[in-house]
């Protein structure tokens, strides 16, 4: 779809941005995610193929937290190397957004955060931050959480689900913006979220299927 199309629904300082940075069409999961509420404040439970472009829907709600809402946006990782792939890569492509990064000793309250509008981190450093009772927490409008189906994963899962039930306690007016290509009930976790469900199964590369055997592979 037409960047264009989408003029109307999208914050003016969100659109020069993106249109800047060379986005003139939109991919199916992002017009339908704009669609649910995106930029209403919706809590979003976005479920799409990799590379299908969920990455673009969590920085236009970040965008969207910070430049229109004027409040700050956490962006939640699995792993620390994937928080600093993000880091890096948001850093370069929205320079004038403050970022930081918060994914070292679990044991620290990271005061110096206050300063920053977008906080990468991991579920396990978020989660010591809320401990830590940080006074920029109340400041907080969106949280993404990237990778959600590990709420699934028995060492991780646990962490994350407390994470998002106390940040749901405590922060009322909190849009949660959760991604994932491999979702097996997403229709029960987007209850749970109270979240809109947005599913849709295009990828930029076709996937095709077959079995290997004695040096062929026949495809379905």
């Amino acid at each position: 779809m037409n960047l264009s199309k989408y003029k109307e629904k999208i914050p003016e300082k969100i659109y020069a941005l993106i249109e800047k940075r060379g986005f003139l069409e939109l991919r199916p999961c992002q017009t339908k995610s704009i669609n649910a509420g995106l930029f209403q404040d919706k809590n979003l439970l976005v479920c799409t193929p990799t590379a299908s472009g969920k990455t673009l829907v969590a920085e236009l709600a970040f965008l969207n937290a910070i430049l229109h809402d004027k409040g700050k946006a956490v962006y939640v990782v699995p792993l620390r190397a994937l928080a600093s792939e993000k880091y890096k890569t948001f850093k370069r492509d929205y320079p004038n957004i403050n970022t930081a990064i918060s994914s070292g000793d679990i044991d620290s309250a990271d005061s110096y955060l206050e300063r920053y509008d977008l906080i990468i981190t991991t579920s396990e450093k978020f989660d010591s931050l809320i401990r830590h009772k940080a006074n920029w927490l109340r400041q907080v409008k969106t949280v993404v959480i990237d990778e959600i189906h590990l709420l699934n994963d028995p060492r991780r899962g646990p962490t994350l689900e407390v994470l998002i039930t106390i940040l749901r306690n405590k922060l009322k007016n909190m849009q949660l913006i959760g991604l994932s290509a491999t979702i097996g009930n997403p229709e029960e976790l987007a209850e749970w979220l109270d979240a809109k469900l947005v599913i849709d199964h295009w990828r930029p590369i076709r996937l095709d299927k077959g079995v290997y055997l004695d040096g062929e592979v026949e495809f379905k």
